[in-house]
């Protein structure tokens, strides 16, 4: 595989597996997300159809293109981990409103009920002292910028 292939691998599997990741930790182990938890995966939902794109269009100057349009967007979601794990750590301050609300089943005030108020400056779950945010942040802004070394190892 060639450098730029890998770029374009890394563009499309990461942010992928990362929303697997964060959705198969609600489902298989019960992790109820904040709101800078699913501020995390905005970026990375854009990252995916980017990477597709950038995919179809290698061949031309586009696909580069849109191929940078993948990194910046995995890197900004590392980025916004970066500010969610300080708030879990207590390095700085958080917003104030970070809880999540579930469409539920139509009754309003049932679906307030079951909801679990998922507080943001608590992680849910760690690995030696990382949290998912964390983790989130370090994958993230790594692939951002080995996708940006190997676009520029290509274009030298």
């Amino acid at each position: 595989m060639t450098s730029k292939g890998l770029a374009y691998a890394l563009a499309l599997f990461v942010p992928f597996a990362l929303l697997a990741g964060a959705l198969g930790s609600e489902i298989i182990g019960d992790l109820y997300p904040c709101e800078m938890c699913h501020w995390q995966r905005w970026p990375h939902y854009a990252a995916v159809p980017l990477a597709l794109i950038a995919l179809i269009l290698r061949d031309k100057r586009a696909g580069t293109l849109f191929l940078w349009l993948a990194a910046d967007a995995i890197f900004i979601s590392g980025a916004i981990g970066v500010f969610h794990a300080g708030v879990e750590y207590g390095f700085w301050e958080g917003i104030t409103g970070c809880a999540t609300m579930d469409a539920g089943s139509g009754d309003f005030m049932a679906d307030i009920m079951a909801t679990p108020i998922i507080s943001c400056d608590q992680p849910q779950w760690t690995l030696f002292g990382i949290s998912l945010a964390g983790f989130n942040a370090i994958i993230s802004i790594g692939t951002a910028i080995g996708i940006a070394w190997l676009i520029r190892k290509t274009n030298r």
